[in-house]
């Protein structure tokens, strides 16, 4: 059964900070990769450790993509979008620490 995607508030303002190319790339891989079988992990998708964020990320270039997953409701939450410079994250224009 297909997942459905929903994108939070914050996470949608994430998204504007970026250029309109970077969001349709987003846009379109977090559709191809987390409508079937998000809690898959990949070379792209992993379980992260317990933070203050989401309990998933896919990397997509040098965009990470923060989710967490109800498997019984069959949704992915997509909680926040970043970017890596270097070995650094930052979310929401701030260098950001998991």
């Amino acid at each position: 059964m297909k997942f459905e995607i929903k994108y939070t508030d914050d996470a949608f303002d994430d998204l504007h900070g970026f250029r309109k190319y970077d969001q349709v790339i987003i846009l379109d891989s977090v559709e191809r990769q987390l409508r079937d079988q998000p809690m898959i992990e990949t070379r792209n998708r992993k379980r992260l450790r317990p933070n203050g964020v989401a309990e998933w990320e896919l990397r997509i270039a040098h965009f990470p993509v923060f989710y967490d997953v109800s498997a019984d409701a069959h949704l992915v939450k997509i909680v926040a979008v970043g970017y890596k410079k270097g070995s650094r994250l930052f979310l929401r224009g701030e260098q950001f620490e998991l």
